[in-house]
């Protein structure tokens, strides 16, 4: 199994049979081999620096009913907001204070009828922050509304294709979204030149080895800017609210919890080897799933963490899974705190853009 590690090194590539028996592999000096492997190429590239993002949570109201998420349109347990432009503008200054220099736009999917108040704060941003890097993700839009995005001022677009497999994401979306649209919104997304992000939901509902296979191979070939990863957590408000209790796991000698941080962990080491240049965060899931979730992440390859900006009164409305991490290392006003983790693991904040670049 070592010598997969040391191909994927050398090669930047494995078969899917490969990457398959690297995925399901439990020995554990192997999957050491695999982090230790992923984290030289990451020092290699970008030293010991991690990047962080203020990620502003703009709205969790959303026409869709992603039968996983907890801003689903038909959960009607949670309180709906939406923040105003002054209320974003605000936030952003106080993360440029901090030395944020990224901002994340992330929300609910909306009606194409607000993608011209979109247009509207991005210019806002881009005026009143020149130097500072606007990232949206806010779901599937019309190639016409990214192309005015772009124009005002966003450079970076994140949207996750969850997974690959038409059959799985099926039964994880309601009838009418179809992988087909995602995929084809990524492309656009390449097109205008932004930089894009996508990726996968792991250990998701009904997912396969084989399922997050077609997912890395895809990736490969897509070969996205950034590439996020984030363990599937329940939320008590949808149809899986119980999965973790009533399904066995891809890895059937572990609990669900640990089988979506080995197999998180395992996919960014991949991805690290396969595309030493990308950006990578260790995602909020990942923190919430296991308190010292940033840092192994970290160790594993990941070189972005994306404090949360959002104003604490909607924190918790924010809800796409439960017991979100929001606060202390995970929030903006945590930092101090966020800086002394990487520190003892051996690494430091970076407050520039991170653009992505090869080396």
């Amino acid at each position: 199994m070592k010598d997969l590690v040391r191909k994927l090194h050398k090669e930047r590539r494995l078969e899917a049979c490969e990457y398959r028996s690297l995925l399901l592999c439990e020995d554990r000096e192997t999957i050491e081999s695999l982090h230790e492997a992923a984290r030289e190429t990451a020092v290699e590239r970008f030293g010991k620096n991690i990047y962080i993002r203020g990620l502003i949570e703009i709205t969790n109201i959303c026409r869709n009913d992603c039968l996983y998420c907890g801003i689903r349109k038909s959960n009607g347990n949670i309180s709906r907001y939406m923040l105003s432009d002054e209320e974003i503008l605000e936030c952003c200054r106080y993360g440029y204070g901090l030395g944020f220099r990224t901002f994340v736009l992330q929300g609910g999917e909306l009606p194409e009828s607000a993608d011209s108040k979109t247009v509207t704060l991005c210019r806002a941003i881009h005026g009143e922050f020149p130097d500072c890097a606007i990232t949206l993700s806010i779901g599937e839009r019309f190639p016409d509304s990214y192309r005015r995005f772009r124009e005002a001022g966003a450079t970076r677009y994140l949207l996750r294709h969850e997974t690959h497999n038409p059959e799985h994401y099926s039964r994880l979306h309601p009838e009418g979204m179809t992988i087909g649209n995602r995929l084809h919104c990524l492309d656009i997304l390449k097109e205008y030149g932004y930089q894009t992000g996508t990726g996968i939901m792991v250990g998701s509902p009904f997912q396969s080895a084989d399922n997050i296979v077609e997912d890395i191979i895809y990736i490969e070939k897509f070969r996205p800017e950034m590439i996020g990863l984030g363990p599937f957590i329940p939320h008590k408000d949808t149809v899986f609210a119980d999965y973790w209790k009533t399904t066995t796991s891809i890895l059937p000698e572990k609990s669900h919890k640990e089988e979506g941080l080995d197999l998180t962990l395992k996919l960014i080491s991949v991805f690290r080897l396969m595309l030493p240049d990308s950006l990578i965060p260790a995602t909020t899931a990942l923190a919430t799933l296991v308190p010292d979730g940033h840092e192994k992440g970290i160790l594993a390859g990941a070189n972005v963490i994306m404090p949360n900006l959002s104003p604490p009164r909607v924190r918790g409305n924010y809800s796409l899974y439960d017991n979100k991490a929001s606060s202390g290392a995970e929030a903006a006003e945590g930092l101090g705190n966020l800086k002394v983790q990487l520190e003892r693991i051996g690494y430091n904040i970076v407050t520039d853009r991170g653009d992505f670049r090869t080396t």
